[in-house]
């Protein structure tokens, strides 16, 4: 890539004044061939692989950052889905993996390790059914490791028995987890029409259509995009796209730089340029704030929707023209608990989480980092889980769930998760029931939308 000395300067100013970082550098590696039908071999053989491939993942991306001046977060790793290489293990021998990738992760030192993961959105193997089983164990008993599993897509519709199982899983991993607030939920994402490059957590994992070991890049930069707006309080709404959409595109380019970099001196491929909007709790560095200054008076009153359709298309088209390698997610998330905006917006009740279900119909990905009431049945949480997933199959895009019943908590509430986590308001769910709607199981055929050949 070149990179003109006026783009050295903007970034430079980003970086010091308007807190873009590099949110994450993720490896993608492949486990395929670690399955064995002996079990010691299969721990032995993911472990090594991971470390073999990662080992020098944290240390080079420090010494990228360092040199180019860029602060980047997290170093992260993203693996198959674990549920493709269980063959007939057991639960207990599924949680087992789960410790050797969570003693991976700590050996390579990076922050999370996504792929305890499951695609069931058409049906369950043994495999998968032995992984959820095992997910809550395995999130209570482990630092790094992150799961997730997709139960739907378009073309396949949503397998209701395995929403209906996730509400379970979920609230059971909440119990094992409540001494810190139900943290181990944090670490689970249920998905419609999941991405097989996607470098974020709680999410990720590596598809299988990736090659055998990838470096995919994840930039944030609310706060570029929020001071870029202050500078024009006056634009048309137009013009308000155009400044995102060039703001977006200088952020793409420097995210892809260092990616690249950190993949050639890995020698490892580069995969792609996650170009999402990722709030943080730090002073203006969120999405909420940019919508209020598109013009809202408080984030999910009237007009939110529209404002963040207009500020995600235009992300999308300006990471673009970047970039010919963007993917993953890329457009605008909207976390509850990582965004100053957001929290303000619920606790002065113009944001409930009817609104915020509304927004995922025009943004990525959907619910996230929402908490709820302790006492929230496990089929309250697979209706909401279904509700998202429906949004997502029929519009076509990937949406997902990353909700915490915080046991011990009502709504009104404020708990504190810590660290990138942040904190966030509990919000009231509906007490009427969906217990028979969820308990009928079966799966809700695939739209009409997904005869597109």
């Amino acid at each position: 890539m070149t990179i003109a000395h006026g783009e050295i300067q903007e970034t430079i100013r980003m970086v010091q004044m308007e807190s873009l970082d590099i949110r994450t550098v993720t490896m993608g590696i492949s486990l395929k061939n670690c399955a064995s039908h002996d079990f010691e071999t299969v721990k032995t053989s993911v472990y090594n692989k991971i470390v073999n491939y990662a080992g020098q993942l944290k240390p080079v991306a420090e010494r990228v950052e360092k040199e180019y001046g860029i602060p980047i977060v997290n170093k992260r790793i993203a693996i198959t889905p674990i549920a493709e290489i269980l063959g007939d293990a057991s639960v207990e021998q599924a949680i087992e993996l789960a410790d050797v990738l969570d003693q991976a992760a700590e050996t390579v030192g990076v922050d999370f390790i996504g792929g305890y993961s499951a695609l069931v959105h058409k049906g369950m193997t043994k495999s998968d059914e032995t992984l959820l089983e095992a997910l809550p164990k395995a999130l209570a008993s482990t630092n790094r490791v992150c799961g997730s599993v997709s139960i739907g897509t378009t073309r396949t519709g949503i397998n209701m028995d395995a929403v209906g199982k996730l509400g379970e899983v979920i609230k059971d991993t909440a119990e094992l987890t409540k001494h810190d607030n139900s943290i181990g939920c944090a670490k689970f994402v249920a998905f419609c029409n999941p991405v097989e490059d996607n470098p974020f957590m709680a999410g990720a994992f590596h598809g299988a259509g990736e090659g055998e070991a990838v470096v995919s890049v994840g930039v944030s930069g609310p706060g570029v995009v929020l001071n870029a707006l202050k500078r024009y309080p006056d634009a048309d709404l137009g013009e308000v796209a155009d400044v995102i959409k060039k703001t977006a595109f200088k952020i793409t380019r420097a995210g892809e730089l260092l990616g690249r970099v950190v993949s050639d001196r890995l020698n490892v491929p580069f995969g792609i340029m996650d170009l999402s909007l990722a709030p943080t709790n730090a002073m203006n560095d969120s999405v909420a704030e940019i919508l209020e200054e598109i013009g809202l008076e408080s984030v999910g009153t009237h007009g939110t929707i529209a404002a963040l359709a207009l500020m995600n298309d235009a992300v999308k088209k300006g990471g673009a023209m970047a970039s010919s390698y963007v993917g993953g997610l890329s457009g605008a998330f909207i976390p509850v608990s990582e965004d100053n905006g957001m929290i303000r917006g619920i606790e002065d009740q113009s944001l409930s989480l009817d609104k915020l279900e509304a927004m995922t119909c025009v943004c990525s990905v959907g619910l996230d980092m929402i908490a709820v009431s302790g006492d929230a049945s496990p089929e309250t949480l697979a209706a909401i889980i279904a509700d998202e997933a429906a949004i997502g199959m029929i519009n076509k895009k990937t949406t997902a769930v990353r909700v915490i019943p915080v046991i011990g908590k009502e709504e009104g509430e404020i708990v504190e998760f810590g660290g990138l986590l942040g904190r966030a308001p509990i919000i009231g769910v509906k007490p009427f029931s969906s217990d028979k709607m969820i308990k009928r199981g079966g799966r809700i055929p695939a739209p009409l939308q997904s005869l597109i050949n």
